[in-house]
């Protein structure tokens, strides 16, 4: 069997090969084709929910296994050969799936026999499966008449091609960047760590040798962010900064038009679907409801810190002014990192970088995993008998403590490298089912994947505070797909509303600002000592440093999210600075040197057809809801099984088979508040 479409878990990820894909891809089709004309030509008399709706999650399952295989490693393994097949492919599988809600004959059966006497009486997972595709096939367009169907898919297809389009010219302007250095001097103020990283990373390229070193830096963030917050040099800040901000923004990598044609057809779709803007089809399904909302939402946490933001701002320009004897002034935005670092230094004689020895990265999955399982009854083992998709991936497997029973297995690849995309992400390459009619569980398969510090040497990985902390989020997600529990597939783990999706991610990263949870996961990478209290003491002072300012650039880029697809009345031919300028300006820490727009390499926006588009609020809205529910946990001591095993059984183990605000509401009780995001950020 094609490997791409074996539906064997372990995948076998060597024997994937681009030329395998077409054939795999068309093989996915034929069958899904198939099975839909089956289910379209049933008989109105003679339906049942088997025949219909399951019948529908089942027909593309093989399509959807292998395409998903094939961006995965896109993701993780880019090469011309697997670009080319992957681009080749697109437009095909694209219109295919914009066709399924689309097909009049289809919709017209589903819809019978959701309103039929029969579908009234089945178990409320299943009446939720049915509303919730009834919704999504009229959200794509099914009630559409048919020269609007017809213009619905191309916009579809269009939509699939651009944004990949997007998402290949961030990768690649990424990559074609490189600053080789021989003069040590120029480091001066780095850590250690990323000195010896960038002499690794040059020998690994043919730069220099041991006797006579040179340094390589990227504009991969664990290159970049070093030199911007610790290096002396300005000259080498403002040289990478300015490298930085041309990803995505010029020459044939130049992002600023598809920008423009991604969301005119983003808000054409909506259009055609009856909404005002796109923000209004994309949150009609969600928690917020409508891009107004949305904004209000964003508008409101604004104006409450706006006065805290402003203060931080004027007070680190007063500050450089003060070290430097110069006038108080707007900082150069390659200056901002740099002096805001050295002010918390000084101020809280906290240096991030003395966390790093204690946080070696087998030591914090090892300790996260202990976490996870007294939390949640649950049992993780490493398996070094089955190969990913490059030697630095680690397998792992789930297992049930009570029952014994395989729950899911999983991949971690934590580690930059130029044929990977950047950031960080969880992904389900499998969903699996509970044990149901006489079958036995079906495990899930996800994987974990960043761009953390890299180990040098014979020094293991060691990562910094904000690293561990992605590593739990990214792990949040991972369990909310492993935990889950439910018996319909499409409603399973991650399937959520958007802007819920993001809760039981927050909701890990608490666990690292808990002393007693950071015994679990760190420790001295060579006398294995815990973290000293002191220490830990200087961190959770430090955490609030410039709380206002960390908190506007979220809001700033979820107001920018929304204005741009919920205000149709923009002139997107202005450039992205000016509409920028015009729309944000109020969450903008005031800048010496205007800076280049970050939308053409706004990856979470604009590299899918909906992505995070008028969903980057979000993250803001989840952490009101990570930051109340994490009250539970706080006020039990903070590790408790009893809290943990509440949480697993109310929200993870539940994916979409309840809305997500009655999932909130059985786990606290109560509905959400504010309070506890704005105190826990000394912003109250």
């Amino acid at each position: 069997m094609n490997p791409f479409l074996d539906p064997t878990s372990p995948p076998a990820w060597d024997a994937m090969t681009p030329d395998l894909i077409e054939d795999a891809i068309e093989t996915g089709l034929a069958t899904a084709k198939s099975a839909l004309e089956n289910l379209k030509n049933q008989s109105l008399d003679e339906l049942t929910y088997e025949s219909t709706f399951a019948a529908l999650d089942a027909s593309t399952e093989d399509l959807y296994r292998a395409w998903g295989r094939v961006n995965h490693l896109d993701s993780v393994n880019n090469s011309d050969a697997l670009r080319e097949q992957l681009n080749k492919m697109l437009p095909i599988v694209s219109e295919f799936g914009s066709s399924i809600p689309l097909d009049t004959q289809l919709w017209s059966v589903l819809k019978a026999y959701s309103e039929s006497a029969e579908a009234k009486t089945l178990a409320p997972i299943y009446q939720r499966n049915i509303e919730e595709t009834c919704d999504g096939f009229i959200n794509s367009g099914a009630n559409l008449e048919a020269d609007k169907k017809e213009e619905f898919s191309k916009i579809q297809s269009e939509l699939n091609l651009k944004t990949q389009k997007f998402s290949e010219n961030v990768l690649d302007s990424t990559n074609s960047w490189e600053l080789v250095l021989e003069d040590r001097s120029r480091l001066k103020g780095l850590p250690d760590s990323a000195i010896e990283a960038a002499k690794a990373d040059a020998l690994a390229k043919g730069f220099g040798s041991e006797e006579e070193p040179q340094y390589r830096f990227t504009l991969q963030h664990t290159s970049l962010f070093p030199v911007m917050q610790y290096g002396e040099d300005e000259s080498l800040r403002k040289e990478l900064w300015e490298a930085s901000k041309c990803i995505g923004a010029s020459g044939e990598f130049d992002n600023s038009e598809l920008i423009r044609e991604i969301i005119a057809l983003r808000t054409r779709k909506a259009q055609l679907l009856g909404f005002e803007s796109f923000a209004d089809w994309a949150l009609n399904r969600r928690m917020a409801k409508s891009g107004a909302q949305a904004l209000s939402f964003v508008g409101d946490l604004h104006d409450k810190i706006k006065g805290a933001f402003d203060e931080e701002s004027v007070s680190l320009q007063a500050y450089k002014a003060q070290k430097t004897s110069q006038e108080s002034t707007p900082l150069a935005p390659w200056e901002l990192s740099y002096w805001a670092e050295k002010r918390r230094k000084e101020e809280f004689d906290f240096d991030e970088e003395e966390l790093r020895p204690y946080f070696p990265l087998d030591k914090v999955m090892n300790g996260m995993f202990s976490l996870a399982e007294q939390l949640f009854d649950i049992q993780i083992t490493t398996d070094e008998t089955h190969q990913g998709w490059h030697p630095e991936v680690t397998f792992y497997r789930l297992v049930d403590k009570v029952s014994g029973e395989l729950l899911g297995e999983f991949y971690a690849d934590w580690h930059p490298r130029e044929t990977k995309r950047g950031g960080a992400w969880m992904n389900c390459l499998e969903t699996g089912l509970p044990p149901m009619n006489g079958q036995n569980r079906l495990p899930h398969l996800g994987l974990i994947c960043g761009n953390m510090t890299k180990p040098i040497g014979d020094t293991p990985a060691l990562m910094n505070h904000n690293e561990v902390t992605t590593i739990f989020h990214e792990f949040g997600h991972l369990i909310h797909q492993l935990l889950s529990e439910v018996a319909v597939k499409g409603l399973a783990g991650t399937n959520v509303a958007w802007d819920f999706v993001e809760l039981p991610s927050q909701i890990m990263e608490n666990f690292c600002w808990d002393m007693k949870a950071l015994q679990h996961f760190s420790g001295h990478y060579e006398t294995g000592e815990p973290i000293p209290q002191e220490l830990f003491d200087k961190l959770t002072k430090a955490r609030n440093y410039m709380s206002a300012t960390g908190f506007m650039r979220q809001l700033a880029f979820g107001k920018l999210d929304l204005e741009l697809h919920h205000n149709t009345a923009l002139d997107l031919s202005k450039s992205c600075e000016t509409l920028e300028e015009e729309l944000i300006s109020a969450y903008k820490v005031p800048l010496k040197v205007e800076s280049k727009s970050m939308l053409r390499r706004f990856s979470h926006l604009f590299s899918s057809p909906t992505g995070y588009a008028a969903g980057y609020y979000s993250y803001k809205w989840a952490e009101v809801l990570d930051a109340d529910a994490f009250t539970a946990f706080r006020d039990a001591g903070v590790v408790d099984k009893e809290t943990g095993l509440r949480f697993r059984e109310t929200v993870l183990s539940k994916g979409n088979s309840e809305p997500p605000q009655d999932l909130f509401r059985a786990f606290m009780g109560r509905e959400p508040s504010q309070e506890a995001l704005l105190k826990r950020a000394n912003l109250l």
